[in-house]
Order: C-alpha cells, then sequence, then structure tokens
C-alpha cells in the first residue's frame, strides 16, 4: 500500500465544514488506527478483484479470491493469469463470464491494447469510458478503479448499493433515496466526493473496503 492521498486531510476539513453528519463521521473514525483509504497501485490486480466481486457478497469475493490468488502462486500479473486454462480459473469459483473477463484482461494487458498509463491523462469521466471497453468493466467497476488505484479525489458511485445504503441511513432518507438528493450531496461533497464516499461506506462497514 502507498501512502494517503495528499488531498485526504484537506478533504476532511473541508468535508466538516460543509455538512454536520459528515462532519460526525469524521470524527467517528478518528482513531490511530484509522485505515484511510490507500492504494496498491496495480491496476491488473485491482480490475480482477473487481471482476472477482461483482454480484457476490464480500464474504464469497474474498474466499474465491483466495483460490484466485493461491492459483497464481500469489502473484497476481497478467502473465501469470494468462498461463491459467479456464478450467482452473473456473475451479476457483468463478462463474464462465468472469473468466472469460479474467483472461481477456490478461490478453490485453500483455499485447499493449489496454493501456494502463493512458488513465492517467484522462478525466475521470474518459478514464471510465476508457475502463469500461475492458470485459466484464462496467460503470461502477471503473469507478472503483479510480477511486482506489488511481485515488481520483472526486468519485461518486451512486450505483454502488453500500453507498446508497449510507446515504439511507445517516441522512435519515428512505431506500432508495430520490435522484434529487444524491445530486444535492454530490454538489455539496465535491470536488472531494471519494473521501465522502469511504466515510459513508465505513458507517455501515466495521471493516474499511479495498480494492
Amino acid at each position: 500500500m502507498t501512502k494517503v492521498p495528499k488531498y485526504w486531510f484537506k478533504a476532511k476539513k473541508y468535508l466538516s465544514k460543509k455538512d454536520k453528519i459528515m462532519s460526525k463521521l469524521i470524527k467517528n473514525y478518528e482513531s490511530p488506527s484509522e485505515t484511510i483509504l490507500t492504494s496498491r497501485k496495480n491496476i491488473f490486480f485491482s480490475l480482477c478483484k473487481s471482476i472477482i466481486g461483482q454480484q457476490i457478497s464480500v464474504a464469497a469475493a474474498n474466499s474465491v479470491f483466495s483460490k484466485f490468488k493461491k492459483k497464481c502462486k500469489n502473484r497476481i500479473n497478467a502473465k501469470n493469469v494468462s498461463k491459467l486454462t479456464f478450467r482452473q480459473l473456473k475451479s476457483c469459483g468463478l462463474s464462465r463470464q468472469k473468466v472469460l473477463g479474467i483472461k481477456s484482461l490478461a490478453k490485453q494487458i500483455i499485447n499493449k491494447s489496454f493501456n494502463p498509463k493512458i488513465i492517467i491523462t484522462l478525466s475521470d469521466e474518459d478514464a471510465i469510458i476508457y475502463l469500461s471497453n475492458l470485459r466484464q468493466i462496467g460503470r461502477w467497476s471503473a469507478e472503483m478503479i479510480l477511486l482506489f488505484t488511481y485515488n481520483r479525489p472526486d468519485i461518486w458511485p451512486i450505483q454502488d448499493i453500500g453507498l446508497l445504503r449510507a446515504i439511507s441511513k445517516n441522512y435519515k432518507k428512505k431506500y432508495l433515496p430520490s435522484e434529487r438528493f444524491i445530486k444535492l450531496l454530490q454538489k455539496r461533497f465535491s470536488p472531494y466526493c471519494s473521501v465522502a464516499t469511504w466515510y459513508l461506506w465505513r458507517s455501515i462497514d466495521p471493516e474499511p473496503i479495498q480494492y
């Protein structure tokens, strides 16, 4: 893991002034052991984890990922994954579509038809579009990559169930919260929506999320 993003502490002050509930959440997770948003700076690892975690519980995803990591001999990279057969990957508990997604990703990294270095030159929206061209990677997965791998400061993943649940819980709104209210919060939290998202997640999950 790398150091906390440079904007993190400035963002906490900004959000605390902007919103009373966010201020309370930030104070609730101020302990010395607080785990904050960090990055592995390994996009292949993160994309594989994102694909594996789609549409299954956190516990199930962790179990499958553990088996996948073992198959890769603890070295998750395109070269190692490309050597694994369809059957070997499927034996980890992966669906056919997820196996095809991971195999396609490894191939595109190796033949350089997908170039992660391009992402740093793109706006958030253009980066989401670029990542979404990958098999099994939609908008939500792309946003997770921008938030966790690239530590973009202003990601607001409104397709994320956890974020929507946290908004409903903390702001006493029905589930699902209205699109109008979600946009109001986005405007209030910008340019630090990523940090607000992280604290909202923490309010409903005892373990900090990491990709």
